[in-house]
């Protein structure tokens, strides 16, 4: 593997995931960077077919419509790429990619 690949292998691989308070889910990477993620804007951001329209990338999902006090229930590993939520809304179709969730912290 190059430098590139392994730098980028680490700042796409958790080592730890935890809640930090009723609003944050904590996730420290590999290469040492910690990413603090809002969870409501964590669950209006997944990427499923039920929230975005799998064939003209539109957001399906009406903000409105996901509780304030939203918060996951369950987390769960995909494989070694992603995270599976189960959410307080009863939503749980989503996968968050690490390299998404990366970005979006």
């Amino acid at each position: 593997m190059s430098d590139r690949t392994d730098a980028a292998s680490a700042a796409t691989t958790p080592t730890e995931i935890s809640q930090r308070g009723p609003r944050t889910l904590a996730i420290r990477w590999s290469d040492g960077a910690e990413s603090l993620l809002d969870v409501r804007t964590l669950r209006l951001a997944c990427g499923c077919a039920v929230c975005v329209d799998e064939w003209t990338g539109e957001d399906r999902l009406d903000p409105a419509s996901v509780p304030e006090d939203v918060h996951p229930v369950t987390i769960s590993p995909v494989g070694r790429y992603a995270l599976q939520i189960a959410w307080s809304d009863g939503h749980d179709s989503g996968i968050y990619p690490f390299a998404r969730l990366r970005e979006l912290g």
